[in-house]
């Protein structure tokens, strides 16, 4: 009987390398970002501001705000779900009748791009526009209105 392993190990390398990454890249960005929901509070300031429009302020500010927090729990339990399982198929959004495969931010607002150099497209004139901190809930200052 001759040994095996590393025909099977050249098999699974080839089989990885002809079926590439891209739905693995997709499934992990997605999940990295949904797992980032904690933090950005995206579906939290969403969800109590369409409670404050649609069921008025004293539901919207009591129960649009538990409401928030346990949507905002779920995409991230999605999150880490989906970063979790990534390798793995399938590779579409899963929920998708609950929740939105990207991120969620409120109606009144939506953050830009970060001032940063990289992304900047007239660095030579010496000035961009941009948001300074988008990261930052209701972060809305920005230098120039370019975007």
């Amino acid at each position: 009987m001759r040994n095996q392993i590393p025909f099977l190990a050249a098999l699974l390398l080839a089989g990885v390398l002809a079926g590439g990454c891209a739905n693995t890249e997709k499934k992990l960005g997605r999940g990295l970002s949904n797992t980032y929901e904690i933090v950005r509070m995206g579906e939290f300031r969403r969800t109590v501001e369409q409670s404050c429009l649609f069921d008025g302020p004293s539901a919207g500010y009591t129960t649009g705000t538990i409401r928030g927090f346990n949507r905002t729990l779920a995409r991230t339990g999605l999150g880490l779900y989906e970063v979790v399982t990534c390798p793995f198929p399938p590779y579409d959004p899963i929920l998708t009748d609950y929740f939105a495969p990207g991120p969620v931010f409120p109606d009144n607002y939506t953050p830009g791009l970060i001032e940063e150099p990289a992304l900047s497209t007239d660095t030579n004139l010496g000035y961009s526009g941009g948001d300074i901190a988008p990261f930052v809930p209701n972060s809305r200052f920005r230098v120039f209105e370019t975007h």
